[in-house]
Formats: C-alpha cells, structure tokens, sequence
C-alpha cells in the first residue's frame, strides 16, 4: 500500500525543469532573493528556531492548529505574522519548546512529560486513525519524511514526504503492536543539512528532515521536571507507546547536523523535483493534437466553405436565384439582434475577463519565479489581489458590450452587477461552509478579521476599480456591425436533436476539457493531498492552449449554428 503511494505521489509531484531555464537567463550573474526569504546563516551554538504549524489529513481535509492536540506547549504562545494567503490555506505557525543549537548534536533530550487523561488519549487516537500528519517549519523549510521508494526494479529513488505522522494504527505486520490499537509518535529523530562557504560566514540551513517513531518510555525513580531521570529506553526494546495504555507520555527528540553540499539556493529541489516530467509532456502533446484537430476545421470553413460561399453569394445577379438561398446567408440580418437577458451576459462577460486577465497575470509571475512554495501562501495572496485589480477591465469590457448590443440606460445596474454578482455568489457559499468549518474549530476556518478584510478588498478596491473601468467603457464608441438588423425577427426553423443547447454545450466543452484535463488532475491531487505544485511552465502553455481550443471550438459551433438558420448565437457562444 506504500509503495502505490508513493508510486502515485511522485506521478502527482512538481518539477522546475521549465522553470529553470528562464530564471538561469534573467539572473545570469548576481544572486537574486525575493523578500522574506533570502538567506540567513548562523554562527556556532546559535539558537534555531523550529515552529510547528498545523496538522493536516487527506482523509478530512480539516486542517487544525498543532496545540489543539496536548503537545508540550511553551509557557508563551508566539504567533508568527502570517500573510493572507497562508490565513486562507489554514496555516497557523507558532513557537514550539524544541532547543535546537547551530551544530549541537542531542540524543533522546526530553521535551516533556504529560499526564494524559482519558479525553486526550482518546482524542490523539482518533486523529491517528484519520492519518493526521505534523507540520514544522525550520528556517523557512518544511519538515520532511525521507524514504526509498522501490517500486521500479534497480532504480531506487529517494522520496520527501511533507510532514510526518503522528501515529499509526498498529497491525499484524508491525512488531509488538496489536491490531487496530492507535500508537503515537512521540520520538522524533531530527536531521538538519547545512552548507558552509567561504563567500559568507556561518552556516545555511539546506535540509529538515524527520524520522518519527514510537517509544514505550521507561527511567529509574520519580520523575522531576526540574530534573528528569535518566531514560532506560533510549536505546529501543521498550515497545511502542500505545494510546489505549497508560495516561503518561514523555516526547523526547534527536538532534542531528549533517555537512551538506547543496547549496541555499538549491535546498527545495528536494521537494520539488519528485515527479515525473513525462506525464506532463504527453499533457502538451495532447492538447496540441486538439488544436491542431481544431484549427483544421477552422482553416476548412474560413478557406473553402466561406470562400465559395462568399464568392457565390456576390454573383447572384437574378432575384430568383437570391430567393433559393440557405443556411447563414438567410440570418444575416438577424445575425446582430441583442440576445436575451442582455445585462446577465455582459456581467458574465466582464467577469469571465477578470477572471482570465487574473490567471494570466498570475501565471507570468508564476513563470518567473515569484510565486515560490518558499514565499508561504504567495500564490493564494496573489490571486486574491489581482481579481481585485482586475476590477478595470471586468468594467471596461462589461460596459462596451452593453453599450453594442444597446442596453439602454441601465448602465449603473450592469456596473454594480458586474462587481457584486458573481463575487457575491462566491463569497456566500465560501461564508457558509466556512461556518462549518468553524463548527470544526479547524484552522482552516478563516477568522473574522480576514473576512472584513475581504470585504474591503471587495467593496473599497475592487468595486471602485469596476466603475473607473465601466467609465472609460462607456465613453468609447460602440462597434458598428457590418450589416443592419431588421426589424422584424426572422422565426428560427426547428432543429435537429444535436443542435439543441444542451447537447452543443456540453460537445463544446468536451474538446477544452480534455485539453486541460491532465494538468486539472495534477492541481486538483496537490490540493486535496497536500503536495507542492510548481509546474507553473507547464501550466502556462497549457492555459494558452486552452484560450485557444476556446476560440476556435466556439468559431466552429457558432458556424454550425447559424447554417441552421439559429442565429440565437450570443450566449452559446459564451457558454
């Protein structure tokens, strides 16, 4: 069952090798460091400090604070300045009792002894049957468990996992444990990689690992927690600490530094470069083959239908010959009649263009590096702020069209619709399931001061931003159609089954979907199981395909459309 994990995980991993080379080319010479997260080196003896941040599971989902569980907890709670992003990941990153100094090896050092009662004991067990893992930050890196993944014969490769467990359940398998009984970890074995260079002084921090395990803690005498005894089970053989025994549990901890040749710069490689690059190509390769198959259609309607029909159409010089015309020809004046529900599509217009000047603004900065998983909640932070600038062209657009297709003088009604609409869906179904989530006590759930500060974000930025876009929208001239609408609708002849709304959606949306399915896959699996993304090269060119499969399926389904004589084209267009 571990090795198809980890076989899984590393087809789900990140990689940088599209990213590398454009970063190689913009900083050629000099090292370049985004803020926050440049460097730190520590002389020796030098107090590191390791913070604990939240226990997260795939199995719930819930991610709650460390200290919601009865760990050893500081006199002083210390809460680290979190940004918006990792509020909103449900990060929570706090001080921790660990003593950890530049270069000083420790062996089974306790941390604490707790008198568990029966609520706490039952309440760790349940968290170890839903496979709850532990997260520590060490000088901005996650903790990590290393492991050999040999699942292909005579190529061992070495995995990271993010996190540890903080139990397991115990079975016929594993030794001196009885099935279904929860164990907790509570012995950690800390490894700590520091590079050093004569171009700087002191030592960088490049590796955090931790290897968990479960120990029966045993001493002579009574114990003080001025002056702990000396532990009689250090050196293994006492069992497993099972949870269903007694109410004392000491956690306790190695400490171990290691010499590394990785250089700073490189220290997230091991998180990062887990996958498989393969996967992603084959991603590439089939969504191009969708375009291709797409701009094929496209180029046989533009160069041999339109033409000829074009050219046919401008040599009739006999009114009966006009009078036996068919398909598109026959709507041209009903080609540009305003749809229905004129002002719901513009408002979906200007936000589908927030949404997409969003996404590619995000994924520019992805490219280039600034969005690093070292820049903690950088990436939620940065997609938040630009869908609120994004506010000017979400106007700007909404209005143009409204003013096309002759809206009227509901212009303040399709401006405010256009910054409360669909941002207001949104944010209704994100408070109430955040209410459930606050139900949780879980550290996912976003705090009330965060959700005044999106709304100020919303109602102070981004609704403002919609007007000054709506203004300059306005003030444009409207497009002027290439021919004139009559007067009188002209009645759409019934269609074919396949031509129906329903069913040309849904073919239209099939061919964009399986363009981008593959790369859906790989963030959807790195949400829900906790995984680093970071093939934002990989991603950009499949967002572009994907703009493109777009148009082009939609130029080849308004086509088929208005052959039919249905020249209601405007919102299956859209959808």
């Amino acid at each position: 069952h571990r090795t198809t994990m980890v076989a899984r995980d590393r087809r789900r991993a990140a990689v940088v090798a599209s990213v590398v080379p454009l970063a190689a080319l913009l900083h050629p010479g000099h090292a370049f460091y985004l803020p926050g997260v440049a460097p730190q080196e520590y002389g020796p003896g030098t107090k590191v400090d390791l913070k604990v941040n939240k226990l997260t599971s795939t199995k719930t989902q819930l991610p709650y604070e460390y200290y919601r569980l009865p760990y050893c907890k500081p006199e002083a709670i210390e809460n680290v300045a979190e940004n918006l992003g990792e509020v909103l990941r449900g990060d929570r990153i706090v001080n921790s009792m660990y003593d950890l100094r530049m270069g000083v090896d420790e062996s089974c050092k306790v941390l604490c002894r707790k008198e568990l009662s029966d609520k706490e004991r039952e309440q760790f067990a349940e968290f170890v049957s839903q496979e709850y893992r532990v997260h520590w930050i060490l000088d901005n890196l996650p903790a990590a468990t290393k492991f050999v993944d040999d699942s292909v014969p005579g190529e061992p490769v070495t995995v990271y996992d993010v996190g540890f467990p903080m139990g397991f359940r115990g079975s016929a398998d594993i030794p001196n444990t009885k099935d279904g009984v929860s164990y907790l970890n509570n012995h950690v074995a800390i490894t700590i990689k520091y590079h050093k260079d004569a171009s700087f002084e002191g030592s960088r921090i490049v590796g955090f690992e931790v290897e968990p395990s479960s120990v029966k803690h045993t001493y002579q005498g009574s114990w003080s927690d001025q002056s702990p005894p000396k532990l009689t089970s250090c050196s293994g053989g006492a069992g497993p600490h099972a949870l269903s025994g007694g109410a004392e549990a000491i956690f306790t901890y190695d400490v171990k530094w290691e010499q590394s040749d990785i250089k700073w710069a490189s220290r997230w490689d091991t998180y990062l470069l887990m996958g498989d690059e393969q996967i992603h190509w084959f991603s590439i390769i089939n969504s191009l083959m969708i375009v291709l198959f797409l701009s094929g259609m496209v180029a046989m309607i533009m160069m041999r239908t339109l033409h000829k029909d074009l050219q046919r159409y401008n040599q009739l010089e006999v009114a009966e010959e006009a009078e036996e015309e068919t398909g598109w020809k026959l709507v041209h004046g009903d080609v540009f009649r305003p749809p229905q529900k004129v002002m719901l599509l513009c408002v979906s217009t200007g936000t589908g263009v927030q949404i997409l000047g969003m996404l590619l603004v995000t994924m520019v900065f992805a490219v280039l590096g600034f969005l690093s998983p070292a820049n903690r909640g950088g990436l939620m932070t940065a997609l938040v702020l630009l869908f609120v600038f994004m506010g000017v062209p979400a106007g700007y657009f909404s209005a143009t069209l409204f003013k096309t297709l002759k809206g009227g003088p509901a212009w303040k009604q399709n401006t405010v619709l256009t910054a409360t609409l669909y941002p207001g869906v949104v944010f209704v179904i994100f408070f109430v399931l955040n209410f459930f989530i606050w139900g949780e006590a879980s550290s996912g759930a976003v705090p009330f001061g965060t959700l005044v500060a999106l709304l100020l974000l919303w109602f102070g930025i981004s609704t403002p931003l919609v007007f000054i876009g709506s203004y300059f929208g306005y003030q444009r001239k409207p497009a002027d159609f290439p021919v004139r609408t009559n007067q009188i609708p002209r009645q759409v002849p019934e269609q074919v089954w396949y031509m129906q709304p329903a069913f040309s959606i849904i073919v239209g949306g099939v061919l964009p979907f399986g363009a981008v399915f593959i790369e859906l896959f790989f963030i959807l699996s790195s949400i829900w199981l906790h995984q680093f993304y970071y093939v934002f090269g990989f991603l950009f060119l499949v967002l572009i395909i994907l703009v493109i499969t777009c148009a082009e399926i939609t130029i080849v389904m308004c086509y088929f459309q208005l052959c039919a004589e249905d020249y209601h084209w405007w919102w299956r267009a859209f959808l």
